[in-house]
């Protein structure tokens, strides 16, 4: 059982990493995925039904179907590293953070094994959550997620693709968000 307790209306730090830590994004093409994965599962909608859509109408309509859905989680701010990712989040309904989580993880996981010929777990674990519980820790991690690029080496946070960082500077939301 999870230690964290998901509440509606709370902010969570959820990150999780490659096992062994492995990189989990070899390219633009696996961040482009999972930024979609994170965009296009975060409602209640399941398989089955996207499934139904996409073989009657095609994937247009079904992108048009996804808008129209609530969130389960509001995204924040979101950093992908080569070998991890970091998203802050606040839970809309019940269960929203799980259900979002499951729904990626399992089938980035999926298209990464199948991708590069491989079969098994990707991430190191069920993700991790630390619930946000005040406003001076809130405003720390995000600069932390944002400027984790930079921590890790990989160039200047302005500038990185697969980060929220673009969005403050730019005072607007990214598509994701």
């Amino acid at each position: 059982m999870r230690k964290v307790q998901f509440i509606n209306g709370e902010w969570y730090h959820i990150y999780n990493r490659g096992i062994d830590e492995r990189k989990i994004f070899l390219n633009e093409e696996d961040y482009l995925k999972f930024l979609r994965g994170l965009k296009d599962f975060n409602n209640r909608s399941f398989y089955e039904e996207r499934a139904r859509i996409v073989n009657t109408y095609g994937f247009k309509e079904l992108s048009s179907f996804l808008e129209k859905i609530d969130r389960v989680v509001d995204i924040a701010f979101y950093s992908l590293i080569p070998n991890h990712h970091h998203f802050i989040v606040k839970q809309l309904t019940t269960n929203g953070i799980p259900l979002l989580m499951h729904k990626l993880g399992t089938s980035y996981t999926n298209h990464f094994n199948k991708k590069y010929n491989r079969s098994g777990s990707l991430f190191q674990g069920p993700y991790k959550a630390i619930h946000i519980d005040n406003n001076d820790y809130l405003l720390w991690l995000s600069g932390y997620i944002n400027g984790n690029i930079e921590i890790h080496k990989l160039g200047e946070a302005e500038t990185y693709p697969w980060s929220s960082f673009k969005n403050i500077l730019k005072s607007e939301r990214s598509e994701i968000l």
